[in-house]
């Protein structure tokens, strides 16, 4: 008595392997890419070198004003991008360096230099003074707000989006590289 095979022929087994080959691309490919993005990883083309604030403070609603004490506007529709300083009182070389730094990644945005400012509140140090160094009174409530207090020999720098929120943080030594990488995704 013959007993009839139970494997299935050939050709039928390659369409399944085939098929199951074709599904494991697929749902393969899906669950890497949903394990990559629920655990927080990115490319290095698409990171910050600032750390991203949130949520972002609101910095037009403060009424801060120039050295000269007119008000300072923040004027949306000028598409201009910030730099933000809240230096000590007692700062010398740091802060040289940082208005030293900052003028450098001014001119170096060639002719989208002026779409950036920067707005130095407190006392300015020796240094560059260049046209888009805005001299600011020093303001208590706004260095309060800010995540990370200016010290002598530490001084953050903030980037300002040109509706005037606080949306990028620069700790102190920063690389002007990668915030010139920064610059380069948002001036346009």
């Amino acid at each position: 008595m013959n007993t009839p095979d139970p494997s299935p022929p050939p050709s039928q087994l390659r369409s399944r392997l085939t098929l199951l080959l074709i599904a494991f691309l697929f749902l393969g490919s899906f669950f890497v890419a949903a394990m990559l993005r629920f655990t927080g990883w990115q490319p290095s083309g698409h990171r910050n070198y600032g750390e991203l604030l949130q949520p972002p403070v609101n910095l037009a609603t403060h009424a801060l004003l120039r050295e000269d004490g007119a008000a300072f506007a923040w004027q949306p529709e000028a598409n201009r991008w910030r730099f933000l300083v809240s230096a000590p009182e007692s700062c010398t070389s740091e802060c040289a360096r940082t208005l030293d730094a900052l003028h450098r990644i001014w001119v170096g945005q060639g002719r989208k230099a002026d779409q950036l400012e920067v707005l130095w509140f407190g006392a300015l140090p020796d240094g560059p003074r260049f046209r888009a160094l805005v001299p600011m009174r020093a303001d208590a409530r706004l260095a309060a707000q800010l995540p990370e207090a200016a010290r002598a020999d530490a001084v953050p720098v903030y980037l300002v989006d040109p509706s005037g929120y606080l949306v990028l943080h620069y700790h102190p030594g920063f690389d002007p590289a990668g915030v010139r990488k920064d610059l380069g995704k948002l001036v346009k």
